[in-house]
């Protein structure tokens, strides 16, 4: 509309107008593209694959995203390497069954038609799906083995965190055992192999925090962002260790295949920053 009148679209400007656009901004929806982007599949077949998601990498853009904002993920990744994936997540997350979060690496299942992703989706609500991870965490635990049934919602004060102090959260089922208690250089910390029955938001990292013993790296619950030495050491010893992610990496997954029946296992193990950093918290 000009100040004034309505006019036709025939109507051309000649300086001066004032011009003022009615009615609702319809923005197209975003989708993902195709992006050559390295990826570590471990299986592949006409149905699923199975990928070895680096830390650093998001599994999708958010729908709040700009275009920008939905290059170099995971779906980027798979859009270019595979033939096809499902479309049942729509644009922005085809071929997703589940995620990790961003700075967690290791094993992620993606869907290639529709069919497997019902049947794939289906197992996880089932829990019929094994999902074994790899956390170090700060301090000795109090125990060999330990399960945490504690529910978990948004935490209203920092809305990027979860938390289990609030009442109504979702059921959040998570099992640890200790693989390695380590008394080093830098203090106490705990290997744990962890399995989750349900697959909420942050879940291993919140529960651990929640009792006291969050994971090496992971400042958004509680870790420090760098780990000062414990003991006296000579002066070319590093006095502090740092990690640029959380030591949490999803090592195992056992699942049926979806169509076909038959059980499939993959294992992958720690990459290396983590077996880096494991070995100079482990020095004697």
């Amino acid at each position: 509309m000009i100040r004034g009148h309505s006019p036709k679209p025939s109507f051309r400007l000649h300086g001066g107008e004032e011009v003022t656009v009615t009615g609702a901004v319809e923005l197209p929806p975003l989708k993902a593209f195709p992006e050559d982007i390295p990826l570590n599949i471990i299986y592949e077949d006409q149905d699923l694959a199975v990928i070895n998601k680096p830390a650093g990498m998001s599994v999708h853009a958010g729908s709040g995203k700009d275009d920008a904002g939905s290059r170099g993920t995971l779906v980027n990744a798979l859009l270019y390497r595979l033939n096809q994936l499902s479309q049942l997540g729509g644009e922005l997350r085809p071929g997703i069954v589940h995620r990790l979060d961003k700075e967690t690496s290791g094993l992620l299942i993606a869907a290639k038609n529709d069919k497997a992703h019902r049947k794939l989706a289906g197992q996880f609500l089932k829990r019929e799906i094994s999902k074994t991870y790899i956390a170090l965490v700060h301090g000795g635990m109090s125990a060999d083995h330990g399960s945490m049934n504690t529910p978990i919602s948004r935490d209203l004060a920092r809305r990027a965190r979860m938390t289990t102090r609030r009442s109504g959260g979702r059921n959040a089922l998570t099992h640890w055992k200790i693989l390695h208690p380590i008394d080093g250089p830098y203090g106490k910390f705990s290997l744990l192999e962890v399995r989750i029955e349900t697959g909420r938001t942050h879940q291993i990292r919140v529960h651990l925090s929640s009792i006291g013993h969050p994971v090496v790296g992971d400042t958004l619950y509680g870790a420090p962002r760098e780990i000062p030495r414990a003991r006296k050491s000579s002066i070319d010893e590093p006095q502090s260790v740092s990690l640029a992610r959380n030591f949490l990496h999803a090592s195992a997954l056992e699942f049926q295949h979806p169509l076909k029946g038959i059980p499939l296992k993959f294992e992958c193990p720690l990459p290396l920053e983590l077996k880096n950093i494991l070995a100079q918290i482990e020095k004697k």
